[in-house]
């Protein structure tokens, strides 16, 4: 094992420079605010020659062009950690060419674009398709070794996914779907919580001191899944915390269920037939399974005691899907 101290004496111990792909995004706008916030980093935004994304002051902004690798290279020379996110539809070789060059750039550290389900579980990796797609960047990483990847796991975004009902809870017209009996629980994360986790990750020394040090290190996660979460949440648990903040009983809501593994089921029949839509059911069902997959707190336990991650508060998240599904 390597230590700080038998470093050559230029050596720095903590990741300063950072690049962020689709950091106007979803999860990437948080990621960049987050990181900003601690004060310890130098942020550069990959984006698009024709892209329109508005970015927060303080960070250095890079165009390329996917179809140039060299451009990519370029703009990735010098970085220590690149983070990718990316859109659901983005091209499936834009996050190959990134791998490649950031390898060619020399890019120490890549954080895939992961940001979902326990991609280590074997059965989840065989049961959702899209999942299973993710191997082969991590793998790719691998193969090149030049890089190392870290790999998030926050499961859902909580408040993201309430909102939008793929937890199959209709906030607007008050209906709620159990699936099975409604009490399986699951990770959930919110997307503040996946930026405070990222920017305390890369807030951590590279390297233990020496072989007394036993503190939390960039280290320990190299080539490993990283696990995090907001809430251990049953859907039945969830509607009790819709109810709370929405001042409304039982009564006012229509509640009924059916089988998870029919959900799953049907979403899995249409994703083949081309359909996307079928996902939701594929993805969300899938982790609702009685074998706790959705629940690696539960089969792997977090890493958020590691990297000193607030605790939140259920009932404010569930707020903000409440206000939020309003607004759809």
């Amino acid at each position: 094992m390597s230590f700080a101290n038998n470093q050559p004496t230029t050596f720095n111990n903590y990741v300063e420079k950072i690049a962020i792909v689709g950091a106007g995004g979803q999860s990437g706008s948080h990621i960049t605010d987050t990181l900003l916030k601690t004060g310890k980093h130098k942020i550069t935004a990959i984006t698009r020659v024709d892209s329109t994304s508005t970015f927060p002051s303080g960070i250095e902004i890079k165009r390329v062009d996917y179809d140039d690798q060299m451009s990519l290279v370029e703009a990735l020379q010098g970085q220590e950690v690149l983070i990718i996110t990316l859109g659901i539809f983005a091209a499936p070789d834009q996050q190959t060419k990134l791998i490649r060059a950031a390898a060619a750039a020399k890019v120490p550290w890549v954080i895939p674009n992961e940001f979902g389900n326990d991609n280590a579980n074997p059965a989840l990796l065989k049961d959702i398709p899209v999942n299973a797609g993710k191997t082969q960047y991590r793998e790719e990483i691998e193969r090149l070794g030049v890089s190392s990847w870290l790999g998030i796991c926050c499961n859902f975004w909580y408040d993201y996914s309430l909102s939008r009902g793929n937890f199959a809870i209709d906030i607007k017209n008050r209906t709620v779907t159990l699936w099975d009996d409604g009490n399986t629980r699951i990770n959930t994360s919110t997307l503040p919580q996946i930026g405070q986790a990222i920017a305390k990750l890369l807030s951590l020394k590279v390297l233990p001191d020496d072989k007394e040090d036993t503190s939390p290190c960039l280290s320990n996660y190299k080539n490993k899944f990283i696990y995090i979460s907001s809430f251990c949440v049953s859907q039945r648990e969830m509607l009790d915390s819709l109810k709370r903040v929405t001042n409304t009983a039982e009564q006012d809501w229509k509640v009924t269920s059916r089988p998870v593994q029919e959900v799953y089921n049907e979403g899995l029949e249409l994703f083949q037939k081309g359909d996307f839509a079928g996902m939701i059911g594929v993805l969300y069902g899938r982790n609702f399974f009685k074998d706790n997959a959705g629940n690696y707190e539960l089969t792997k336990g977090l890493d958020n005691e590691k990297l000193s991650l607030p605790k939140e508060d259920l009932d404010q998240y569930t707020k903000l899907a409440v206000e939020a599904a309003d607004n759809l």
